[in-house]
């Protein structure tokens, strides 16, 4: 239900902006089918069930991996781009900080189970073609009326899933219906922004930027449930400082080849 909504309100602000009716042509599907099979439906099928049944230091380390996989994809299989050695230093200084950021004060064991770290692993790969995917089609298409196009049919192809496996809405309350709504809208300015982003830059300079999704989190953690000394310590700015150093490795320009 969060994408079926994210993608009509992404549908909507398109039509806003362009002063018409923005509903997905026979040219729009032929990309959103793909895209939604691989960012919505794959990744948080996946997503979502592996994070159930795996610890949440090894699943937030293996969700990192998602943007080196990208970067991967766009330079060795689809061939977007160029594989340089300050993409594959970025990269590692990059998932090094996600690796930081997870283990402060947590063990790590190394266990490993097909619907728990094999699922989440299997979304970072979809997470990783849809971002190329998406590299690709947004310089084709639209990317707003992609992203709003994949959402709703991804978002639907999940809620019939969801119902088939015995899903369904308990206690609906006016409480849950905002939290719903404020979840699609964050998804659906997040990954527009992310679409028209992969539309004007390469993959590996916009994918970099997911590393620093797990500091988000942990200073959101400190400014929301006051776990202010959890998260301002040394581990943290050690993070904070890889996935930085990582951000400028792979984005600051230099004429020379690598």
């Amino acid at each position: 239900m969060r994408f079926t909504l994210a993608g009509i309100l992404v549908l909507i602000f398109a039509s806003v902006r362009e002063r018409k009716i923005m509903l997905p042509n026979r040219e729009i599907l032929k990309y959103a089918v793909p895209v939604c099979l691989a960012q919505t439906v794959g990744q948080y099928f996946f997503f979502y069930i592996g994070v159930a049944h795996t610890s949440g230091v090894k699943g937030g380390i293996i969700t990192g991996l998602g943007n080196f996989i990208a970067i991967l994809l766009a330079c060795l299989v689809f061939r977007n781009e160029r594989m340089t050695g300050r993409k594959i230093a970025g990269c590692i200084l990059g998932f090094a900080g996600v690796v930081v950021i997870n283990l402060m004060g947590n063990s790590l064991d190394m266990g490993f189970k097909l619907t728990g770290e094999g699922f989440i692993l299997i979304a970072q790969l979809s997470y990783g073609i849809s971002t190329v995917l998406i590299n690709i089609f947004s310089r084709k298409v639209s990317p707003v009326v992609l992203s709003g196009t994949q959402f709703t049919m991804g978002g639907i192809i999940l809620t019939l899933i969801g119902v088939g496996m015995g899903g369904h809405l308990g206690n609906v309350t006016a409480g849950g219906i905002l939290l719903i709504l404020y979840l699609a809208m964050v998804s659906a300015v997040a990954y527009t922004l992310w679409s028209v982003l992969l539309a004007w830059n390469d993959v590996s300079k916009v994918a970099i930027f997911g590393f620093v999704n797990p500091l988000c989190s942990v200073i959101l953690s400190a400014l929301v449930l006051g776990e202010v000394h959890q998260a301002f310590n040394a581990g943290s700015l050690i993070a904070l400082l890889l996935v930085c150093v990582g951000i400028y490795v792979v984005n600051r320009r230099d004429s020379s080849a690598n």
